[in-house]
């Protein structure tokens, strides 16, 4: 077809000149490494241009998708172009489950685990980390697998795109299980930095939610608790539960989001915001976040509550969360555990590019890396690179090994010093 489109938010319009969508793995081979430029498509839920391409763009979704497990290894082999949100379905079909879930299990497996994109909890590191092995399509036409423990696989998951087309993961996976979510109201950021333990402790995936219209308190705690292990006490926070089901924002539709109200139900239906058989939204958004090693979360509170005059007119939901550390060579968490808070804006880009350098300016000394798919100063990153990811230099020299050519270079990585 013409063109590629836009993101699902349709905050840009992407460069490339085609999308080609392989129906298989010789076809795929054929347009990696007959394009001049190429980059790939997963399902468009990014808000810069890192999928971006004067070239070609390649999405995965037509290629057949299989789930399947291998018992004695407790590993599934998923197709890249697959969304989480239907690997989970099969994946609890045959009894099986995965160790996190992101808020919106509409995005593909390969696009979430490229950019480091994550569920959360003080023992849960991102899904990239739950990825033991990535079979990838290179620019060369040629087949290469990667596999936890190797010497390259700390570059061969939280890739950006720059290594080829991931056709194929096996993801780690555990006997399925229940979780029940309940919303509570109530809480205050002094109580938050005054025991952030107690507070991400309330369950096994813990979310705060503000929209700053109160610099004090947040409005909503979203507390997801596997029902084969206990949490915290709520009542110790002075926290009561919701009267009824909940959206983020303030005046979004309840219905769009997993059950609420302590009903038990399988993980695919409770660790996501999101259901799967809605649309989360109507795309009148843009994203950021930034994820800082937690012995920091006081200080990010404090700088983003002074600055709250300035969120709010601008913030439709911003949540904190906590992920544990994590091992990629261009991870979010760089083996510390880390908090994280994400920002769902109203989608006045240039407005809220210009708050991204008052809030970037607060949390930068702290150490706050922001998510790779989402809106940031790119060119502030390039000026930090070293220091945050310290094994660049062999991400770098795994990309021109497996992209001699460069044809999977893009505008974005220049501008982030990758």
């Amino acid at each position: 077809m013409s063109g590629a489109g836009s993101t699902w938010a349709k905050n840009l319009t992407y460069s490339a000149v085609e999308l080609v969508e392989p129906e298989g793995l010789e076809q795929l081979a054929e347009v990696m490494s007959s394009a001049q430029r190429v980059r790939l498509l997963g399902s468009r839920h990014s808000f810069n241009r890192i999928a971006d391409t004067t070239g070609t763009m390649v999405g995965l979704g037509r290629l057949p998708v299989d789930v399947s497990v291998d018992s004695d290894r407790q590993r599934a082999r998923v197709e890249g172009g697959a969304a989480y949100g239907e690997v989970a379905r099969r994946l609890h079909e045959q009894g099986w489950g995965l160790h996190a879930m992101a808020s919106l299990p509409h995005i593909t497996v390969a696009g979430a685990v490229a950019t480091d994109t994550h569920g959360s909890g003080d023992g849960i590191p991102s899904l990239a980390e739950g990825v033991a092995a990535v079979e990838i399509v290179t620019t060369e036409g040629r087949q290469v697998r990667l596999e936890r423990g190797e010497e390259d696989f700390g570059g061969a998951v939280v890739s950006l795109g720059t290594l080829g087309a991931v056709v194929a993961l096996e993801l780690d996976v555990e006997p399925t299980y229940d979780v029940a979510q309940t919303v509570y109201e109530g809480l205050t950021w002094d109580a938050v930095a005054a025991d952030l333990d107690a507070v991400t402790g309330l369950g096994t995936s813990v979310s705060v939610f503000t929209d700053w219209a109160d610099a004090d308190a947040p409005h909503q705690v979203w507390v997801k608790q596997r029902t084969d292990s206990t949490g915290g006490d709520p009542r110790a926070l002075g926290l009561t539960a919701a009267d009824g089901q909940r959206h983020m924002m303030r005046d979004g539709p309840g219905e769009r989001c997993t059950r609420q109200g302590g009903v038990p139900g399988p993980w695919l239906d409770r660790l996501p915001h999101f259901r799967l058989d809605f649309v989360p939204s109507n795309g009148a958004e843009v994203q950021s976040e930034w994820l800082l090693p937690r012995s920091r979360a006081g200080e990010a509170i404090d700088a983003l509550r002074g600055l709250a005059d300035a969120l709010g007119p601008l913030t439709q939901a911003c949540e904190m969360r906590s992920v544990a550390a994590g091992q990629q060579w261009l991870g979010l968490t760089q083996g510390e555990d880390c908090v994280a808070f994400h920002f769902t804006w109203s989608p006045d880009q240039r407005a809220v590019e210009a708050l991204i350098q008052e809030v970037e300016a607060g949390l930068t000394p702290l150490g706050a890396r922001p998510h790779w798919g989402k809106l940031f100063d790119e060119r502030a990153l390039a000026r930090r690179i070293e220091e945050l990811y310290p094994q660049r230099g062999r991400m770098l020299e795994l990309a021109a090994r497996l992209d001699p050519r460069g044809a999977l270079r893009n505008d974005y990585l220049e501008r982030v010093g990758l």
